[in-house]
C-alpha cells in the first residue's frame, strides 16, 4: 500500500479524497494555484505544493507541474479526482514514465472510453445499444447542419472530450445547430483543450441513468447499482439519487451486465461510470463512459456501504477487489443535492465572493436517516471565478425514497450561506415539488416545471402557518429581551407587551395570541389552531431550529427593519409582527415601486467578455445575440429582450466585468 499520495485536484473532491486517505493511514499532498492558497484542501493535507497562477490552464491542467510536485514530495501515487486531468490519457502515461502510480484506469481504457466518439464505437462493437448519431469528427457548422438534417431534430451537439455539461448544446433547427456548434467547440477548447465535437439524436423525454462499475488489475469487474441523474440544468446534474425510481431488478441487471461487458472489453481497472439515456418505457441506450470518479459517487456509497475512493486506491496498489457481484446489495435510498454558487432567480448565473456565513447542517445519524455533507469550503472561503461553482454536495440516506427526500428537505432548510447567491432556495423548492416526489422524472424536468425561471414561491398552507408561528415567537422573544434593558423609565417587571399580534407574512396576515409558557412560546391562531414553539435559537443565528407543535423544523432567518426574512420548505417571505393598531396603520402605508431601466444591457454575472456581436447604430430584433460572457467555464449568450438600436458599447472583448456592469446602451 502507498505511504503518500498526491491529489491533482482542488475543492470538494480533494477534501473528500483526503478524508479516506487519512482513515487508511496514507499521507496526502495537495496542490494549489494562486487563487487556492488559503483553500480548505490545502489546510487539510499533510503537505501542499504551489503549482501556478489561478487559471487552470496554467496550474491544475499542467502535467509537468503535477509530476514535479510528486517528485518534490515523494508521493508514490496520484488521485486525479474528477475534471481537470482525470480523463486525459497523457496524464497516466506521464506518471508511469516518472515511476508514479495513477489511481485510475489504465491509459488504454481512457483512450477507448474517455473519448466520447471512440467510446461509442467500442460500445457498438460490444453489442451495446447506442443512440443514433454521427461518430466522426465534425469540422464545420455546415457539416454539422448536414448531419443533423439526416439524423432528424432535435439533436445533441457534444464535445468529444467533454463532461459536466461543458461543450454541450441541444438544437431544434439548422440555425441552432450552427450557433450551438460554435459555442460547444469554443467551450470544449477552453475547458478541455480539445475542440472536437460530434452530433447525435436527442431522445425526447429521456431519463439519465448511470451504472457505477469498479474493476481491478486482475480482470474482475462488478457493477454497484445505478444512479438517477435526470434532474439537470443546462445538461449539468443538479440532483442525483440511488437507486432509480424507474428501474426494476430485471432492467437494473441488464444495464449492469452491459456496463460490465463494456468495461471488460477495454480491460477497465478502476472506478468508472457507464451512462445511459433511458426512455420512460425502461428502454436504454449507451451515452458515454466517464473514466473517473463521478461527482455523485456518494449516493452509491450510501446504498452499498462501500468507499469508492478506498477501492480505487486499493486496486491501484494491485489488490484484488474484495467483493464479487453476488456480494453487492442495495440498501435504502440516497439523495444528493449539488449546492452551487449561482443565482437561481437570475437564470442560475454564477455568483462569486466571500462566504461570510457558511453553516452546513449537522452530519451524522438522525433516527433512521443519515446526513452527509461533502464540501471544499469553510466560512470565510472565497468563491472565485476561475473554477466550477460547486460549494458542497448535501447527501441524505433513509430506508425509503420518501424518507431520504424528507431528510434532504430538512437538511437544506438548515443550510445557511451568506455573502454570495446560491441555489439552496431552488433545491428546497425541488424537494417539495409533487412531480419530483412522485418520481416522474426526465432531463427536461427543470425546463418544463420552471419555464419562466425560478422565483421562490410565496408560503401557503401549512408552510405559511409554520413560518408565521416562528415569526411570532421570534418577535415575542425579542420583546422579552427588551424588558431587560437597563435604564428604562419603567421597571422591567412593570413593562407589558400586548399578547395579541398580527403576523404579516408577505401578502397574508395571521392573527394570533402569543404567550410564554414553561415549555416554550405558545402561539394560538385566531382560527383555533394552537402550537407550542420550542427552540434554543438566539438573535443573530441564521437558522432557527426547534419544534413547532412537536414537529422538528428549520427556518432560515435574516433580520429586516422591524421584521425578519424567512425561508422554509422552498418558500420565502418577509415577516413583520404588529400589534392590532400597528397593523391597521401599516395597511395604510404606500408600497414603494422599484424602478428599472430597459435601455442598457447589464452583465448578469461576474465574467470575461468573450465577444461583442453588435456595433453602434445597428438595429437588433428581440432574441438576437448581443454579447458572449464567460464565467466559471461556461459561455453565456446575452440576447436582446426587445427590438431596438445599439447606441453605445461600453465594454470590449477581454474585459473582466462585475455583476450589473453596463455592456452596451440602446437608443
Amino acid at each position: 500500500m502507498f505511504d503518500k499520495i498526491l491529489i491533482a485536484n482542488r475543492g470538494e473532491i480533494a477534501c473528500r479524497i483526503i478524508k479516506t486517505a487519512r482513515r487508511m493511514g496514507i499521507k496526502t499532498v495537495a496542490v494549489y494555484s494562486d487563487a487556492d492558497r488559503d483553500a480548505l484542501h490545502v489546510a487539510m493535507a499533510d503537505e501542499a505544493v504551489h503549482i501556478g497562477p489561478a487559471a487552470a490552464a496554467q496550474s491544475y491542467l499542467v502535467i509537468d507541474k503535477i509530476v514535479a510536485a510528486c517528485k518534490q514530495t515523494g508521493a508514490q501515487a496520484v488521485h486525479p479526482g474528477y475534471g481537470f486531468l482525470s480523463e486525459r490519457e497523457a496524464f497516466p502515461k506521464a506518471l508511469e514514465a516518472a515511476g508514479i502510480v495513477f489511481i485510475g484506469p489504465n491509459p488504454g481504457a481512457i483512450a477507448a472510453m474517455g473519448d466520447k466518439i471512440e467510446s461509442k464505437k467500442a460500445a457498438s462493437a460490444a453489442k451495446v445499444s447506442t443512440v443514433p448519431g454521427f461518430l466522426g469528427v465534425i469540422e464545420s457548422p455546415e457539416h454539422a447542419v448536414t448531419i443533423a438534417d439526416e439524423i432528424g431534430y432535435p439533436v445533441m451537439i457534444k464535445a468529444s472530450a467533454g463532461g459536466g455539461g461543458k461543450g454541450m448544446r441541444i438544437a431544434h433547427s439548422a440555425g441552432e445547430v450552427a450557433e450551438g456548434f460554435a459555442r460547444a467547440r469554443s467551450e470544449a477548447a477552453s475547458s478541455f483543450g480539445d475542440d472536437r465535437v460530434f452530433v447525435e439524436k436527442f431522445i425526447t423525454d429521456p431519463r439519465h441513468i448511470e451504472i457505477q462499475v469498479i474493476g481491478d488489475k486482475h480482470g474482475n469487474v462488478v457493477y454497484l447499482g445505478e444512479r438517477e441523474c435526470s434532474i439537470q440544468r443546462r445538461n449539468q446534474k443538479v440532483i442525483e439519487e440511488a437507486p432509480s425510481p424507474l428501474l426494476d431488478e430485471a432492467t437494473r441487471r441488464k444495464m449492469g451486465e452491459q456496463a460490465v461487458a463494456l468495461a471488460k472489453a477495454v480491460n477497465y481497472d478502476s472506478a468508472g461510470t457507464v451512462e445511459f439515456v433511458a426512455g420512460q418505457d425502461k428502454s436504454f441506450y449507451f451515452l458515454e463512459m466517464n473514466t473517473r470518479l463521478q461527482v455523485e459517487h456518494p449516493v452509491t456509497e450510501m446504498i452499498t456501504g462501500l468507499d469508492l475512493v478506498e477501492l480505487m486506491i486499493r486496486v491501484a496498489a494491485g489488490e484484488t477487489l474484495p467483493i464479487a457481484q453476488a456480494d453487492v446489495t442495495l440498501n435504502g435510498w440516497a439523495v444528493e443535492s449539488r449546492v452551487y454558487a449561482e443565482d437561481p432567480t437570475r437564470n442560475f448565473l454564477p455568483s462569486i465572493g466571500r462566504l461570510t456565513t457558511y453553516r452546513p447542517p449537522e452530519e451524522g445519524e438522525f433516527g433512521e436517516a443519515i446526513v452527509r455533507n461533502d464540501t471544499g469550503v469553510e466560512e470565510g472561503s472565497e468563491i472565485a471565478i476561475h473554477y466550477d461553482p460547486m460549494i458542497a454536495k448535501l447527501v441524505t440516506w433513509a430506508p425509503t425514497r420518501a424518507g431520504a427526500i424528507t431528510s434532504q428537505a430538512q437538511a437544506l432548510d438548515a443550510f445557511a450561506i451568506d455573502g454570495i447567491r446560491h441555489n439552496i432556495p431552488f433545491l428546497s423548492a425541488l424537494m417539495h415539488h409533487p412531480r419530483w416526489q412522485e418520481g416522474r422524472l426526465s432531463t427536461g424536468f427543470i425546463a418544463e416545471e420552471f419555464p419562466n425561471g425560478f422565483e421562490a414561491p410565496k408560503p401557503a398552507g401549512e408552510v405559511a402557518r409554520r413560518m408565521a408561528a416562528v415569526a411570532a415567537a421570534i418577535d415575542h422573544l425579542l420583546n422579552e429581551r427588551k424588558r431587560g434593558i437597563s435604564g428604562q423609565m419603567r421597571e422591567p417587571n412593570l413593562l407589558r407587551f400586548e399578547s395579541e399580534r398580527v403576523v404579516r407574512l408577505g401578502d397574508e396576515s395571521f392573527r394570533a395570541v402569543v404567550e410564554t409558557t414553561e415549555d416554550g412560546i405558545a402561539v394560538a391562531f385566531a382560527d383555533g389552531i394552537e402550537w407550542l414553539v420550542e427552540s434554543d435559537w438566539v438573535p443573530g443565528e441564521p437558522v432557527w431550529t426547534g419544534l413547532i407543535g412537536g414537529e422538528p423544523a428549520a427556518i432560515q432567518v435574516r433580520p429586516l427593519l422591524n421584521g425578519v426574512f424567512l425561508h422554509h420548505a422552498g418558500a420565502a417571505a418577509e415577516a413583520r409582527v404588529y400589534t392590532k393598531r400597528e397593523a391597521e396603520l401599516a395597511a395604510l402605508m404606500p408600497v414603494k415601486e422599484v424602478g428599472g431601466s430597459g435601455k442598457q444591457l447589464l452583465c448578469p454575472m461576474p465574467g470575461l467578455v468573450k465577444s461583442i456581436m453588435v456595433t453602434p447604430g445597428q438595429e437588433v430584433k428581440a432574441g438576437e445575440p448581443l454579447a458572449i460572457v464567460e464565467a466559471m467555464k461556461m459561455e453565456n449568450v446575452l440576447r436582446a429582450e426587445r427590438d431596438g438600436t445599439i447606441q453605445t458599447i461600453q465594454a470590449k472583448e477581454g474585459d473582466s466585468l462585475a455583476v450589473d456592469a453596463v455592456i452596451l446602451e440602446f437608443a
